[in-house]
């Protein structure tokens, strides 16, 4: 007879006490005989069958976090379809979801039925930001603001081709992913309080605001997904290091915030950034915003402002440059960048004309969208379309990685990097392009990055071409709130030999 045996024989056979605790015990490991202790059964969904009490967190714990995108898409593509469900202790059940119709009722028709949640901000908590939404979409509307950035992008970019340019002349590998990350970091210091990192002067430093963030923000990530991260930040002793990065990037921001009160006091008020245009601001109170909500915007803005577009920009140029891609793409790129520039430099108003630019941007934010996963909970009981309860306190989940490649949502050709699909006419459904999220809560900065991107991407392709170091192979990424590479993108620079641009830059 085994331990356990023994165990519950004893319990019913002791005293009245030991039988309640043993039908207690064995009330509760059948009540929770497939998923996570404590949260609410589910038997009309489907899913991975869970463990008793810890419903799916070995298998979580297993599986490699570099394929945790490919696991989702697996799950819609060929197991469950488009809605699923796993519970995880720590965090309760959530629904995944990959149907257009269920997210645009999530995101835009009932979006006030799910919110981020406690569970969101007590991971991100020191990341957490509060978003002034109506003055931010005022700000980004400003016709000078838009000419402003345009002129920051410009220069910032020049800085990218003198470092290039020395690295076609050496054939030194470069990574492009670490370059557009020092311009966009460089360029959303100078546009968001007027300081530039000084980070393309001299890319081989490292500086340490961007090394505390990059820390951060995986170390956060890694939050959001784990059930376990507390055990892990004390055995590992991670969660001091999170504590110094915490430290670090919050005392960046409130001395950007006292220096600027200092150049105030004297008189010196001549600063165009949005630091600047937060600080003249009054809250929904008609009082000023106080040092801790503008420490709050800054990091929010350097967040949204720099990690995605530099990782954006990074896959379209793996897109555009990878062994099996169709070379009318650069083609028409370079043509069309040739066609409206004349060899100049780029505008606002010369970036809305280049849509096929602008049609590759968006086709690599759905293959490889800068949030590539996303969760809320329901804060009332609602009903998805097709019938799927959520009962409040659930949580709801949505991978744009894995939709971006389902042949349900996109056709046949949706693994494919085909920028025409933006340029043919068709209306999308509200639901089916999500990576600039949807509704209320829409990426107020859509624009800007597509601007910013259109950018650099036109003035680099004027001067160089590109050649991957590892075409056949497609880059891993680092699973987190954002979509980095793992390790880069290595490539070789060439002067491009017929450009447009003239040595005119």
């Amino acid at each position: 007879m085994t331990t356990l045996t023994r165990l519950f024989v004893q319990m019913f056979t002791r005293s009245n006490t030991y039988k309640a605790f043993g039908a207690y015990i064995l009330y509760i490991l059948f009540k929770y005989r497939n998923t996570a202790f404590g949260v609410r059964p589910r038997p009309d969904l489907e899913g991975p069958r869970g463990l008793p009490l810890l419903g799916s967190m070995i298998e979580f714990l297993r599986r490699p976090r570099s394929e945790n995108y490919q696991y989702q898409m697996r799950n819609h593509e060929i197991l469950y379809g488009s809605c699923y469900t796993v519970s995880l202790p720590g965090v309760g059940r959530i629904i995944n979801i990959a149907d257009p119709d269920m997210l645009d009722h999530v995101l835009r028709v009932n979006f006030w039925a799910y919110e981020k949640g406690a569970y969101l901000r007590d991971n991100l908590a020191p990341m957490h930001w509060r978003w002034q939404r109506k003055l931010t979409s005022h700000i980004f509307n400003v016709k000078s603001f838009r000419a402003y950035t345009s002129d920051v992008f410009c220069r910032e970019v020049q800085l990218v081709i003198d470092y290039l340019s020395t690295a076609a002349n050496t054939g030194k590998v470069v990574d492009l992913q670490n370059i557009f990350y020092l311009f966009t970091l460089d360029s959303f210091g100078e546009i968001a309080f007027g300081q530039s990192f000084g980070c393309l002067k001299d890319p081989e430093r490292e500086v340490e605001f961007a090394t505390a963030f990059d820390r951060l923000n995986h170390a956060l990530s890694y939050r959001v997904i784990s059930p376990i991260w507390r055990l892990k930040d004390w055995w590992t002793g991670n969660g001091k290091v999170v504590e110094q990065d915490t430290k670090t990037v919050h005392e960046f921001a409130y001395n950007v915030i006292r220096k600027r009160r200092e150049i105030l006091a004297e008189g010196k008020q001549d600063c165009k950034d949005l630091m600047q245009l937060f600080m003249d601001a009054r809250d929904e109170n008609d009082q000023p915003l106080s040092d801790e909500m503008l420490k709050d915007e800054l990091i929010n803005m350097v967040l949204a402002g720099r990690d995605t577009t530099a990782q954006a920009l990074s896959w379209m140029f793996y897109l555009m440059h990878r062994t099996d891609v169709n070379s009318d793409i650069m083609n028409q790129m370079t043509q069309e960048i040739d066609n409206v520039l004349k060899g100049g430099l780029p505008t606002y108003e010369s970036t809305k004309q280049q849509k096929y630019a602008e049609a590759c941007f968006l086709e690599t934010l759905r293959l490889y969208p800068s949030v590539p996963q996303n969760i809320k909970v329901c804060v009332e009981d609602d009903i998805l379309p097709g019938g799927t309860r959520i009962y409040k306190g659930e949580h709801i989940g949505w991978c744009p990685w894995a939709m971006g490649r389902l042949e349900t949502v996109w056709g046949p050709d949706a693994k494919e990097f085909n920028p025409d699909r933006w340029l043919i006419g068709e209306k999308f459904t509200p639901g089916k392009f999500v990576s600039f999220h949807l509704g209320p809560r829409t990426c107020l900065g859509q624009q800007f990055a597509t601007i910013e991107a259109i950018t650099i991407t036109s003035m680099l392709l004027q001067k160089f071409t590109f050649e991957l170091v590892d075409p056949n192979v497609e880059p891993a990424y680092i699973p987190a709130i954002t979509l980095p590479m793992a390790t880069g993108l290595p490539v070789r620079v060439k002067r491009r030999v017929t450009s447009a641009a003239s040595d005119q830059q």
